[in-house]
């Protein structure tokens, strides 16, 4: 990649300014080269990247009418609504958070916009203690975080209104659903842990604007302890040895007991934690000790359970992980003892402690406590018992098949009525989200809440297959085929591939409305996610990010060599570095795809760190700082690999106005060069840009679900000769 080539979307060979095509919206093509660290890298829509320049807000005007024309005439639409309405219908529930005899929980019944947060009462009465929709009637406002105390009378919770996620922090009494003190604001991503009593509580929230360089309030933020009912100006602030050298992010825990502190500390979204802990007491908040600091380069969560002791769930000599525990006196690694140690098959996700069944009133003895381990292997949940005095293992909890959890719960300390139960919130690819109860006296796992709804899951076969990625690697996806005679079908083929987030088979109203219309629908467990652990993501990042394109187009040629589809009757979705990923997959082999979504997407790796949360991710990605990172930028930025004479597949960008993690920027200038390059037909191979305003980059009304994936569905179906009905 050295030397004085020209990178440049639209147009490889030079900054040449074309006319656009006709039936698109005028879009002027700078005559924009830059020379970085040897590179000569044009940008000839850098224009597009200002909001506020009315040369943006024409064409963005102008797009918008050019999409809605080309969306609303498209065939099956009003059907696909009402299936995909009734798939969702189903609903949610979670599993209960249990918290002295009180139960709470989330629950969306048939027709509800948006989860809403419930109690139950020892007496068994369940009622509503927090719906966003009766806060606000528009459907704009979301629940971003809640938290009970100890004691189960109060309840902290994050709100943000139009989805750009910045929270504001509130506190309400359980009993009487009476505001208990002041909102506080700048809690955007900001963690929370209540003190026992109720009276205090640690959380985490941005600094103000004059107290950060101009621009960069969100990328730094403090830890508090808070007193309940005390203007926030009198909170105390808690520190410790490096804590604000460059962390961006924290998550903070007490112990049930209220003695120990414990901070993790993350700079962006580096596959990396530093750990804190503090001894608190009746006087000033102790300064933390820290136990782990980037520099040992794992991850870790660690904590204090009701027997005392520090558990480190850590990747600690274990890209899988394994579980260690010692004194929380004593913290540091070599003082810590493998309680269970990494499985080389599967992947340790989470960790409970769970009390044998025992008499309210009673000591139990501690030698009898299990810990119960949720692991994936290939991306599959399953449950297994452990002593917890020696990790030997003790069994297994029955799961209804393969699948995944939404959710992991035991009783607190509180409820002793409720002990030797291990709820489980449970999915699969057919089965929409409900919650199983495991009783440990009986061995047994039940249904105990069903979901809230019913949903008319169409007739399909479900399996999960392997294949062979480009550089020999066995990469698996699960796939959804319609029940009927094996042929040639649109597919439908999405993945993620990133920051080490699993995709796992789980309910989707969009791959059963694509199967409920004889579609196939298929999800890959590409590399750069968390399937297969810690080297399963290292293995599609930074210089490596290569691979995670190499997957995609594997597991779509698997599906052709299967006779499952073939390739004008394949189309790709996905969202975020899911978006990038479907950039790449268009730009490197615009042959292999006939349709695609692209949604709140990264396509501009040269300047992505520019704008909104972009510079939190060069640990995944590379900084364009840097020379040889660059290069690796440049060798896939799909915004750079945008070649004039090309037949595109038909596109659909979808972004989001509020959107405050990826800049729908990065969507307008990749539509404007495909469209300026592209020699498709745009009738029958179109480049369209959906945009929507007050929706940010996370949730959203179930309203605004439907509305957005019928547009991308009914696009998807027509480009691959999917018939709607």
């Amino acid at each position: 990649m050295e030397g004085a080539e020209t990178t440049d979307p639209g147009d490889v060979a030079s900054g040449h300014v074309d006319a656009p095509h006709p039936t698109y919206p005028d879009a002027e093509r700078l005559d924009l080269v830059e020379d970085l660290h040897g590179h000569r890298v044009a940008d000839p829509y850098r224009w597009l990247e200002d909001p506020a320049d009315p040369r943006t807000h024409t064409w963005s005007a102008a797009q918008d009418v050019l999409a809605r024309d080309h969306l609303d005439a498209l065939p099956g639409r009003d059907g696909l609504s009402a299936t995909l309405s009734e798939l969702i219908s189903a609903g949610s529930v979670s599993t209960p958070l249990w918290r002295a005899g009180r139960a709470f929980f989330t629950r969306r019944e048939p027709g509800q916009e948006h989860t809403v947060l419930h109690v139950r009462e020892p007496d068994g009465t369940d009622r509503v203690l927090l719906d966003p929709m009766a806060l606000d009637p528009t459907g704009l406002t979301t629940i971003d975080l809640w938290a009970p105390d100890w004691e189960g009378r109060q309840l902290a919770y994050q709100l943000s209104v139009g989805g750009d996620e910045h929270s504001v922090q509130h506190v309400l009494d359980v009993t009487t659903g009476a505001t208990v003190e002041d909102p506080i604001d700048r809690c955007r991503y900001s963690d929370l842990a209540w003190l026992p009593g109720g009276r205090e509580l640690v959380y985490v929230r941005m600094v103000a604007e004059d107290e950060a360089p101009p621009g960069e309030q969100d990328f730094h933020r403090r830890v508090w302890l808070h007193r309940i009912g005390t203007p926030a100006e009198s909170d105390q602030l808690i520190d410790g040895p490096g804590l604000y050298a460059g962390h961006n992010y924290f998550r903070v825990q007490v112990s049930r007991d209220g003695r120990w502190l414990l901070v993790t500390g993350n700079i962006g979204t580096a596959p990396r934690d530093s750990v804190w802990i503090a001894e608190l007491g009746a006087g000033p908040v102790p300064a933390l000790t820290p136990i782990l600091t980037q520099a040992d380069d794992v991850r870790c969560n660690a904590w204090v359970d009701r027997d005392g002791l520090l558990y480190l769930h850590t990747t600690d000599g274990a890209p899988r992980f394994r579980l260690a525990v010692t004194d929380p006196r004593t913290p540091g690694r070599e003082h810590w003892r493998e309680l269970v140690a990494q499985d080389p098959e599967s992947v340790l996700q989470a960790v409970r402690r769970l009390e044998p069944t025992g008499v309210a009133g009673t000591e139990t003895s501690p030698d009898a406590a299990l810990l119960v381990l949720a692991r994936t292997r290939h991306a599959v949940a399953e449950l297994t018992l452990h002593a917890a005095a020696d990790g030997a293992p003790r069994g297994t909890v029955p799961l209804p098949g393969p699948g995944s959890l939404t959710g992991l719960s035991v009783a607190d300390a509180d409820t002793p009525e409720q002990a030797g139960r291990v709820w489980v919130g449970w999915t699969d690819l057919v089965t929409p989200s409900q919650v199983y109860r495991f009783d440990l006296a009986t061995g047994a796992t039940v249904l105990e809440t069903p979901a809230p709804g019913t949903a008319p899951v169409p007739a399909v076969r479900t399996e999960q297959r392997a294949f062979t990625s480009a550089d020999g690697t066995t990469v698996r996806m699960f796939v959804i085929t319609p029940d009927g005679e094996a042929r040639a079908r649109p597919a439908l083929v999405t993945g993620y591939g990133g920051f080490g987030i699993s995709y796992q088979p789980a309910y989707t109203a969009t791959a059963l409305a694509w199967a409920a219309a004889g579609g196939v629908y298929a999800l890959v467990s590409l590399r750069g996610g968390g399937e297969e652990g810690l080297a399963w993501h290292l293995a599609g990042t930074r210089a490596h990010k290569q691979r995670v394109f190499d997957d995609l187009h594997a597991a779509a040629t698997a599906l052709i060599d299967a006779g499952d589809t073939a390739a004008d009757r394949l189309a790709i979705m996905g969202g975020s570095n899911g978006g990038l990923l479907v950039g790449a997959a268009i730009t490197q082999r615009p042959q292999l795809y006939r349709a695609a979504v692209c949604s709140a997407p990264l396509l501009d790796m040269v300047r992505y760190e520019e704008f909104s949360l972009g510079r939190t991710w060069n640990d995944e990605y590379g900084t364009a700082a840097d020379p040889e990172q660059l290069g690796w930028l440049l060798s896939y930025s799909p915004y750079h690999h945008v070649e004039k004479g090309t037949e595109y597949p038909a596109v659909l960008f979808t972004v989001f106005e509020s959107d405050t993690r990826v800049d729908p920027l990065h969507a307008r200038k990749m539509c404007a060069a495909l469209q300026h390059a592209t020699t498709g037909d745009p009738r029958t191979r179109p480049v369209l840009l959906r945009r929507e305003t007050e929706v940010g980059h996370s949730a959203r009304s179930v309203s605004r679900t439907v509305s957005l994936l019928v547009d991308e569905l009914a696009f998807l179906a027509a480009h691959t000769g999917l018939e709607l009905s």
